[in-house]
């Protein structure tokens, strides 16, 4: 079973956070697996992969259009997220699926290939580059952390995404590629919602699971409680 939880708009630094405690509680098998859904604030994330000559402009020209650079722990080079964009970031302990990473990857894909389907849209996946495409574009872009076979960060699908952000990146490190949106394919605004529950429709049929949607505020307080409770054990078994 796995708990679905739908942040909404969110900055990157306050889901980030979230996803971290959730990271540590699931190792520590004090919560169940957690599929986190939400949109972002126009922001850049690098991976550990990252090339900072990828990133077009200064951090400091970025932050005064009011757009946030972060570097991260995830695998990849540097992205874009923003509104319109759906993000997911499945938390899950692959223990209880499989120890493969590369399956786990190439699942994500799957996932989204499959949710893309339902549109018309024929999403493919590329022999060298991690990730989902629609011709030579690249609509969907995916970069995980695995510890102790537990995953943390995601995949970001662009639905009605500006893609002038992509503009000022070079995405994912590849030059010879372009980015896409659902939007541009189909030449139509598309309903986030509908997305979502298509998404999390094909994410549990791909991964032979049932998922449930969890309430986002009692979600949040638990894992605050949780992870408070958690950090109080710790200093005392080190006092």
């Amino acid at each position: 079973m796995i708990n679905l939880v739908d942040l909404g708009v969110t900055k990157y630094k306050n889901s980030w956070d979230v996803q971290q405690k959730i990271f540590h509680l699931r190792a520590e098998q004090k919560c169940p697996d957690i599929l986190l859904l939400n949109e972002h604030h126009p922001v850049y994330t690098l991976g550990k992969g990252s090339n900072v000559n990828h990133l077009l402009a200064t951090k400091d020209e970025l932050n005064s259009n009011g757009i946030d650079v972060y570097e991260t722990d995830r695998g990849g080079d540097v992205t874009y997220h923003g509104p319109g964009q759906l993000v997911g970031y499945p938390i899950l302990d692959l223990n209880n699926y499989y120890n493969d990473i590369h399956r786990y990857l190439r699942d994500l894909e799957e996932v989204i290939i499959h949710t893309l389907s339902e549109y018309g849209i024929n999403a493919k996946r590329d022999e060298q580059f991690t990730g989902v495409w629609v011709g030579n574009d690249k609509i969907a872009a995916i970069g995980v952390k695995v510890s102790r076979w537990i995953t943390m960060h995601g995949f970001a699908l662009n639905v009605n995404t500006d893609l002038s952000y992509f503009d000022r990146i070079i995405p994912c490190g590849i030059f010879h590629k372009g980015v896409t949106s659902m939007e541009r394919v189909l030449n139509r605004s598309i309903d986030m919602n509908e997305v979502k529950g298509t998404l999390v429709k094909k994410f549990a049929e791909v991964f032979q699971v049932q998922i449930g949607e969890v309430n986002r505020d009692y979600f949040l307080e638990s894992i605050q409680q949780l992870s408070s409770e958690s950090t109080e054990c710790a200093l005392q078994e080190n006092q």
